[in-house]
């Protein structure tokens, strides 16, 4: 096997760090991209004359100098490539395009009722070109589309694997793709919010991360991955028994720590994580009461969960923008009060990812795969 370099893979080699010392910085010139990289400035011209023929960079003014002419100063074209993220759901589908920085750039929410025939796939596909076509660039620029479904996908994202909320078991993503010239995939809707949180973070190694929304949703993250486990479902915490005598789940089930720690189980009909909190803060006796018994259940949760990861906890999705860092200390002392191994170091954290994170997180893995193949 000839394992030796060739002059090619040298090229490959400095255009790929080229680039990505550049995407990681906000503006360099050239000097600075010969020096960090030992590189001779005319192998760094060569190679910043292909990518901005390529359109991947571009000028973005210049350096202040106190002697001589000043340096050009190179940046990365945010929008070279774009993916498109789509999150369904029961009544409303949201579609976004994302730029190679992961920055939602354009967005559009629709009311949609979800149906399992195809006149709501064509519907929907339709949708998404018609939201591509706004955006008014070639069709190259587009990396592909993701949908975020509430249920567990293959891990190449081709079917549903587990779809018990909404979409069904089984469904190809030919449903969508015949419709549409690019590459499309299924994305678990909890994973996405994951990844999202992945992107906009870099200080993450190993972590649980619970995306507490209408239902509930896990993931979890291993050297900076989501690790999906060989048939996809490691990370679904929601349907970890926490009392075999509970309320049913829809997974068929009694007791899942969905029907505890979601927010389908704190709220009443027809009420609102706004006005829920309203009068949690405002000190309502019966609201406060019942926000405690359900951060009593959560802790419950972790404490297990804890035992097993003993890693931190990053609480996303619909909720995580009414906590507070006085509920995460609650939630701190509640999961003391219930282990085994109580600890004065936090390891429960509010999600910093945005409200838009799933839809986002559907399109990163596009923008991801870009970059590496660069």
């Amino acid at each position: 096997m000839d394992n030796s370099i060739t002059l090619k893979d040298i090229k490959k080699s400095n255009y790929s760090s080229i680039y990505h010392l550049i995407f990681q910085n906000e503006k360099l010139s050239k000097q600075e991209i010969a020096n960090q990289l030992h590189l001779s400035l005319p192998t760094v011209t060569q190679n910043l004359v292909r990518l901005e023929k390529e359109k991947l960079i571009e000028k973005s003014g210049q350096f202040e100098s106190s002697v001589g002419r000043r340096a050009a100063a190179y940046a990365i074209c945010p929008q070279a490539r774009i993916s498109i993220g789509v999150e369904i759901q029961k009544t409303t589908v949201q579609i976004l395009a994302i730029d190679l920085r992961g920055h939602a750039f354009q967005q559009e929410r629709l009311a949609m009722d979800y149906s399992n025939e195809d006149g709501y796939y064509k519907e929907l596909s339709q949708a998404v070109q018609a939201f591509i076509s706004s955006l008014d660039v070639i069709e190259e620029r587009i990396l592909g589309i993701g949908f975020a479904v509430q249920g567990l996908t293959s891990n190449d994202g081709k079917k549903i694997t587990y779809g018990k909320i909404l979409i069904s078991t089984g469904l190809d993503i030919e449903v969508f793709s015949q419709y549409l010239p690019y590459p499309c995939m299924f994305l678990h809707d909890a994973k996405c919010a994951a990844t999202t949180e992945l992107w906009v973070r870099n200080d993450i190694d190993d972590a649980v991360y619970l995306s507490i929304g209408p239902h509930l949703g896990g993931a979890i993250i291993i050297n900076s991955q989501i690790y999906m486990g060989k048939e996809g479902h490691s990370g679904t915490v929601e349907h970890m028994t926490i009392n075999p005598d509970g309320p049913d789940c829809y997974c068929g089930k009694k007791g899942c720590m969905e029907t505890f720690s979601s927010v389908n189980a704190l709220l009443e009909e027809n009420e609102t994580l706004d006005f829920f909190f309203l009068q949690v803060r405002s000190r309502i006796p019966s609201y406060v009461k019942r926000w405690n018994s359900f951060l009593d259940d959560l802790a419950f949760s972790i404490n297990n969960i804890h035992l097993v990861l003993n890693r931190e906890f990053i609480l996303g999705g619909h909720l995580s923008p009414y906590l507070t860092e006085d509920d995460i200390e609650i939630l701190h002392e509640k999961v003391n009060e219930k282990t085994a191994f109580p600890s004065n170091d936090p390891f429960i954290f509010i999600s910093r990812s945005p409200a838009n994170g799933v839809p986002i997180g559907a399109a990163i893995p596009f923008i991801q795969s870009f970059l590496n193949e660069i």
